[in-house]
């Protein structure tokens, strides 16, 4: 059931919190929006190029911190590793993060390259390759509303685009060609994503809590909690035994409605926050309480 703001959370035994970052967890200036960023007590948690690019209020910084010593957090982003590890975390360095949408699972710091050989291995002939979407990719844009085109990790691709130019038809068009080829299209602010349709968030992180449990991390009946904003992690939440959205983001505009997920009512970095104590109150002392 989906549980009211002030609803009380029925204890559970320790869960696995699995947390997509970028405008779930840590948020850009322009994801805040500027009235957000200037009210807010923030703090930075990722410098690029010699400047701040993300940040976290200061209680959810606390919150995250306080929550990782409590149980398992893995970071599930879309980000390359590469990108991953510009972020300063609270309560890092994670045991495991998932990273890529799923194609790379980091553990200990390391690459997995046994779950990347069986991402390859899962791609082979599983509808068109990076190759073919990335051509039929260049040949539908332009640099009038198109700042970059990026592949990353030999995996998928993604565009940085000037919103307020994009065509109107460009996403619902470029989903139509990717969908029957195997590819999931996905906008989540100024970037464009198109991955294999059988790279999935869920499916790594499924992979790390038996991982988990293997090792008697988690009980065989430990539940997955899960956050996330975008189509890219509609799948998480919908594996998850209970999960969250944030009030902002592509699945609140696709109006993404699950009876276990649960959604905020604030947005943006509060939203981070609203989630995190969300998580807390799932933990089993909380619910005892």
């Amino acid at each position: 059931m989906t549980l009211s703001p002030g609803a009380p959370v029925p204890p559970i035994s320790t869960p696995l919190i699995a947390t997509d970052l970028d405008r779930t967890m840590i948020f850009s200036k322009a994801a805040m929006g500027p009235e957000q960023f200037a009210a807010l007590d923030l703090c930075c948690v990722e410098i690029h190029e010699d400047a701040p690019l993300s940040y976290m209020t200061s209680e959810a910084v606390d919150l995250l911190g306080t929550l990782a010593a409590s149980a398992p957090v893995v970071p599930v982003t879309t980000r390359t590793p590469k990108q991953y590890k510009r972020i300063a975390l609270p309560g890092s360095p994670f045991r495991h993060a998932v990273v890529s949408s799923g194609g790379r699972i980091i553990t200990d710091g390391t690459d997995d390259k046994a779950w990347r050989r069986h991402i390859d291995t899962q791609l082979s002939g599983a509808g068109a390759d990076l190759d073919t979407v990335v051509a039929e990719l260049r040949s539908r844009i332009d640099q009038s509303w198109v700042k970059k085109l990026r592949i990353a990790d030999d995996l998928f691709c993604y565009l940085v685009v000037r919103t307020e130019r994009q065509p109107a038809g460009f996403l619902a068009d470029w989903t139509g060609w990717c969908a029957p080829r195997g590819w999931t299209v996905s906008q989540q602010g100024r970037k464009i994503y198109a991955q294999p349709a059988t790279v999935t968030k869920s499916a790594a992180l499924a992979e790390v809590r038996n991982r988990l449990i293997d090792d008697g991390t988690l009980t065989a009946g430990a539940p997955v909690l899960a956050a996330g904003d975008g189509l890219l992690d509609a799948d998480m939440l919908e594996a998850a035994d209970r999960g969250i959205r944030p009030a902002h983001g592509e699945l609140h505009e696709l109006g993404f409605a699950r009876e276990h997920v649960r959604v905020t009512e604030s947005s943006g970095a509060l939203a981070g926050e609203e989630i995190l104590a969300w998580f807390h109150a799932a933990m089993p002392a909380a619910g005892a309480a």
